[in-house]
């Protein structure tokens, strides 16, 4: 069992960073970051596999960066130019397989969720 542990989310303004923490309690190939807004289905905004590629909602891309520190077990999500539509819990996942999964069921372990707020 792998227990998933986030950290990092909060009230932004527009514009502003924050940058999630992931840290996890075993070994797993593949991790993303996925958030759900209230009413809406939980959506893949970025993910990271060993070895290294990624994957980007395009919501996202050229704004947000996931990254990992294998030596800490932890992965991050780097998020800069926050918009009000970025407001959501997101939900740090593990999957114990390779190779990158787009949909949650494709993951195996999963995070509390932490909240975002981009809101002036």
């Amino acid at each position: 069992q792998v227990q998933l542990v986030e950290s990092g989310g909060g009230l932004v303004q527009p514009g502003g960073s924050l940058r999630l923490s992931c840290a996890a309690s075993g070994r797993t190939f593949s991790r993303g970051w996925f958030r759900q807004a209230p009413g809406e289905q939980r959506e893949l905004v970025a993910a990271i596999t060993t070895p290294a590629m990624t994957y980007y909602a395009n919501s996202v891309k050229g704004r947000f960066t996931i990254s990992r520190d294998n030596a800490k077990n932890t992965v991050y999500l780097q998020m800069n130019s926050l918009k009000p539509e970025d407001t959501a819990v997101y939900y740090c996942a593990a999957r114990i397989q390779s190779g990158l999964g787009l949909l949650p069921t494709a993951y195996d372990y999963w995070g509390q969720g932490t909240q975002v707020t981009v809101s002036s």
